[in-house]
């Protein structure tokens, strides 16, 4: 009965007769799936991918780049890019946006973070609307093939609510981070909510310790790519402080959303049926972690909204945290 009533509450099959059937070979994946768990059909990854290509393509609608090309003093509607066979859904010149994309004016008129507007206007919404918004077609083309590659396995073996709520959080922990610091230029795109998806790869690795055979492998693949994300981020045009607070609030949340039983507890279905098992089905470590990880989650957000609503220039206590996001160079200059 045991084994039955696991198959139903899992998500394992059933040949029919009470027994489970044999587990699977175990796949080479970063994130193991163990005989039992249940793998869920992506569909909110999907869903995110396109409600993002639906919103750049209203922005390029509310662009319009023709009408306000022609009636702009700098230039005619022949200097919109593409112009010829995308007509209203034209891109800006190229010497002012080269990623392929709207104007700053539109993408301000639609939800982008910008830190007056969030502090002295109040409009503490921008922090949630920027995550939907892009830049131009490269900064879309981007985050979406990285949000596929991440997502989709995180939501297989976490689900939607867990990945959700992760994505969600870790793009405003990104916004709350990049206003503090970033006063003159506006900020788009789900960079910071994707960074937030690896925090909480790293840390669900952390603290699902115990089920991964080739731990050393996981967490040097891991911590290269994090690792190479975050270096592109010191390159000029790149807001690096998104990306580093929607990775420590992934982090964060991976602790506390990402937690899976010991590979001890999965183990007691293998063990005949007279004999009892009472290893507990999280270990402890875990529950600190995630007790520890919650308290620093909630901390961190308060201190943070708390500085930006009252107008903090982080900046003024940081004088070398500008490095952060752009490291200047003989090639290149980061202004101010």
């Amino acid at each position: 009965m045991a084994a039955a009533r696991y198959d139903v509450e899992k998500g394992g099959r059933n040949n029919g007769d009470g027994k489970p059937s044999p587990p699977p070979p175990p796949p080479g994946h970063l994130y193991p799936q163990r005989d039992g768990e249940r793998e869920w059909v992506p569909w909110l990854v999907p869903l995110v991918v396109a409600v993002n290509i639906v919103l750049f393509a209203v922005a390029m609608y509310v662009n319009n780049c023709p009408a306000h090309a022609a009636s702009s003093r700098h230039g005619g509607a022949g200097s919109c890019v593409a112009r010829g066979f995308l007509h209203r859904f034209s891109f800006q010149p190229l010497s002012e946006n080269p990623l392929l994309g709207p104007s700053s004016a539109t993408l301000q008129k639609l939800g982008a973070l910008v830190w007056d507007k969030v502090v002295r206007e109040h409009q503490g919404w921008r922090l949630v609307t920027c995550i939907w918004l892009h830049a131009g077609v490269a900064h879309l083309l981007a985050n979406m093939i990285s949000l596929v590659l991440i997502g989709l396995r995180l939501e297989q073996q976490f689900g939607y609510v867990r990945v959700g709520i992760i994505y969600l959080v870790s793009g405003v922990g990104g916004s709350v981070l990049s206003s503090l610091f970033i006063r003159n230029n506006i900020s788009v795109g789900a960079s910071g909510a994707l960074f937030g998806l690896l925090g909480a790869m790293l840390s669900e690795l952390f603290t699902n310790w115990t089920i991964y055979a080739n731990k050393a492998a996981a967490l040097v693949t891991l911590l290269v790519v994090i690792a190479i994300n975050l270096a592109i981020g010191i390159l000029p045009h790149v807001d690096n402080f998104a990306h580093i607070g929607g990775f420590l609030t992934g982090f964060l949340l991976g602790f506390v959303f990402l937690m899976r039983p010991h590979y001890g507890w999965m183990q007691r279905y293998a063990l005949p049926s007279d004999v009892k098992y009472t290893t507990k089905k999280y270990l402890v470590y875990q529950w600190a972690l995630l007790a520890v990880a919650s308290v620093l989650a909630v901390i961190g957000f308060a201190i943070g909204l708390g500085m930006l609503f009252r107008g903090v220039n982080a900046n003024d206590h940081c004088g070398w945290c500008h490095y952060l996001s752009c490291v200047p160079t003989s090639r290149w200059s980061c202004g101010k």
